[in-house]
């Protein structure tokens, strides 16, 4: 700043000289042949002088609108290396929270394909044992009968023609077996009947419910004895916490209710036992209707949407008994269909449970990844002030821009004023002075 202003000052101090040596000559009269001729040359000196300073002006102005414009270019491609920096920072940011989702999504769908896999394993292969069962169980009773139809006619022909010693030794064995077996018939009466109470049955099935829960689920996601239909003092004996999409806080019930059918199920047994077709078919339908009356009661009991699911659980305690009813054409999909009741057996509904657990952590994944779109959401709210930023940096530059323009028109009016101020050397300038001085003296 002080170099652009330096010739400035020069040329002031060399008008002041000029000032002054007129001023001398004309207060020295007698030296005028010699002052005109020194004023000459200080005309063509002042006169190169003008147009050097005017060549200097230009430079000056020249390298000060260069290094005016370098500046503006630089910081312009520092700033547009700065937004494909961000731009790409934040393009690698989408794509890795993209394939992050994406793999999320992937191995929730290989869990559910293996879970299907797994479940329809499972139902296979329980139904390969039932049938094996059922073939064992026939072999063994046609078996046993043969046995005991050769034992029968084998006593009958070889036994008839021993001595009436060896009968009595035979019928006081047959006493002491029967004695045994009138004790053995005791207890197994006292344990059918311990058995057939239907409430220590209702307590086995309960705690086998509960065993399951317990291990397939965590304790703040299930509760017991819960009160699910509004202005009703039913209580269910277990309902799952279910969260809602909707609203996080907000809790839904999946009721799940034990039942056991002791009667129907006994009379059924013992139909088969004596392999009457018509008891088994009466004991189907008896069981049935039992069926029909549980699902029926924890319809009107415990469902109540929306404050539950607009379903609910009738679990069976034992394998056999769910069979039985699956064995029943129809019925489980008519319990379905009317009452909204889904039957289940220990096994489907550990794998019921699996499958809601699974459900609870893609839940969380989901909530997880709304939590992220926020994230993603800031960001972009960030990167639009940023952009207002830039805009305010933009605007700045443009009015320094201006600000160097304006000097330069100002520059410019000041040469135009001082193209007739005549300037001359340092060194004339103070010889001149001095001459007039000494002429005084």
């Amino acid at each position: 700043m002080i170099e652009l202003w330096m010739p400035w000052i020069v040329l002031g101090l060399l008008g002041l000289l000029v000032l002054l040596a007129v001023a001398l000559l004309f207060r020295a009269g007698g030296a005028h042949g010699r002052i005109c001729m020194r004023l000459d040359r200080l005309e063509q000196d002042l006169e190169r002088d003008r147009t050097w300073l005017r060549d200097e002006l230009g430079r000056s102005r020249q390298e000060t609108a260069r290094s005016a414009k370098d500046d503006r270019d630089e910081l312009a491609r520092s700033l547009r290396g700065f937004q494909d920096s961000f731009a790409r920072v934040f393009r690698d940011f989408g794509d890795a929270q993209g394939q992050r989702l994406d793999a999320i999504l992937q191995k929730q769908e290989h869990l559910t394909a293996r879970t299907e896999v797994r479940l329809e394993a499972m139902r296979e292969g329980m139904d390969r044992r039932l049938q094996a069962i059922q073939a064992d169980n026939s072999a063994k009773l046609e078996k046993m009968r043969e046995t005991v139809d050769e034992k029968l006619h084998h006593t009958l022909e070889t036994r008839l023609g021993e001595s009436f010693k060896l009968v009595s030794e035979r019928l006081e064995r047959v006493q002491q077996g029967l004695g045994e077996m009138q004790t053995l018939a005791t207890g197994v009466g006292d344990l059918k009947k311990v058995l057939s109470n239907v409430k220590t049955k209702g307590v086995l099935g309960e705690c086998q419910l509960a065993a399951l829960l317990e291990q397939m689920l965590a304790p703040g996601q299930y509760d017991q004895n819960v009160k699910t239909k509004r202005g009703s003092d039913d209580r269910v004996e277990f309902a799952v916490r279910l969260p809602d999409k909707a609203d996080a806080r907000k809790i839904l019930w999946l009721p799940i209710d034990a039942k056991f059918p002791t009667q129907s199920y006994e009379a059924l047994m013992d139909a088969y036992e004596t392999g009457d077709a018509a008891e088994v078919e009466r004991g189907r339908k008896a069981l049935e209707q039992s069926i029909r009356v549980f699902a029926r009661d924890i319809r009107s009991k415990y469902v109540d949407p929306p404050q539950t699911t607009d379903f609910a659980i009738l679990f069976l305690p034992f394998e056999g008994l769910y069979a039985e009813v699956l064995r029943i054409g129809g019925l489980f999909e008519s319990i379905q269909r009317e009452f909204r009741v889904t039957i289940a057996g220990p096994t489907t509904i550990s794998a019921f449970l699996g499958s809601l657990q699974m459900g609870f952590r893609s839940l969380a994944v989901e909530r997880r990844t709304s939590e992220i779109w926020e994230l993603l959401g800031a960001v972009r709210t960030e990167f639009s002030r940023f952009g207002e930023v830039l805009e305010r940096t933009k605007a700045r530059l443009e009015l320094a821009s201006k600000d160097i323009d304006s000097a330069g028109v100002r520059s410019r009016a000041i040469e135009r004023r001082l193209r007739a101020v005549e300037t001359i050397p340092e060194t004339q300038a103070t010889q001149m002075i001095d001459e007039a001085s000494a002429m005084q003296s």
